[in-house]
C-alpha cells in the first residue's frame, strides 16, 4: 500500500473520529483489527475484531459533547504510519473520582498505524 492511500484511510477514520460517526470509522477497518490504548504507559482499553471496536467506540462515543483529534505530523513505514495528535474533548458527563461533565480534557499522544491489503489492521494509541 503507498502512502497516499494510508494517509487516505487515516485522514477517513479520523474525521469520522471526530464527527462521532461510527460506521465511517469501520468501513476503513480490516474486519480483524486489533485496538490499544494506552495512558502513561498502562494498557486502559482494548478491542480485537469488528464487533469489539463497534461496543468500543459506541460506548466512548457518550462520555464526549465534542471531540477533536488533529494530526501534527504523520511518519510511514513500509507497513504502517505514525501519527503525532493533538487531542481536546469536552466531557458529556461525569466520570467518577474524576472530572465532572462540561470539563475540557487535552492531551498530546501518538496513534500508531498498521495497514493489510486494502485497511488498518491495527490501531495503538498513546497518551
Amino acid at each position: 500500500m503507498d502512502e497516499s492511500t494510508k494517509r487516505d484511510l487515516i485522514d477517513r477514520y479520523i474525521t469520522a473520529y471526530n464527527h462521532f460517526d461510527i460506521d465511517g470509522m469501520l468501513v476503513v477497518l480490516d474486519p480483524g483489527v486489533s485496538f490499544e490504548n494506552y495512558s502513561g504507559g498502562e494498557l486502559t482499553t482494548s478491542a480485537n475484531g469488528i464487533d469489539e471496536f463497534r461496543q468500543l467506540a459506541e460506548h466512548a462515543k457518550g462520555f464526549f459533547s465534542e471531540r477533536v483529534q488533529r494530526v501534527t505530523s504523520l511518519t510511514f513505514s513500509q507497513d504502517g504510519a505514525t501519527a503525532e495528535i493533538d487531542y481536546h474533548g469536552r466531557l458529556a458527563q461525569d466520570i467518577p473520582g474524576g472530572p465532572k461533565a462540561g470539563s475540557l480534557i487535552e492531551l498530546n499522544g501518538i496513534s500508531e498505524f498498521t495497514f493489510g491489503s486494502e485497511r488498518i489492521t491495527k490501531i495503538i494509541d498513546r497518551s
